[in-house]
């Protein structure tokens, strides 16, 4: 089947391996996200950030 396409296993291989990953970062983004909208709470990360920022004088428009 992939030879039909002119990829090879190799090529398709990678492919597969970098969609799982994006597909991944999504979910766990959308998770947190609706996580954030339904309970208001923020969560670990975003409190970590925070701290990480005040501690470096960032503001919240350089983030």
């Amino acid at each position: 089947m992939l030879e039909e396409l002119g990829i090879s296993f190799g090529t398709a291989l990678i492919i597969l391996i970098a969609l799982y990953f994006i597909i991944k970062w999504a979910v766990k983004n959308g998770i947190k996200e609706a996580y954030t909208d339904i309970t208001g709470k923020e969560t670990a990360e975003e409190i970590e950030t925070d701290k990480l920022c005040e501690e470096l004088g960032l503001n919240e428009e350089d983030k």
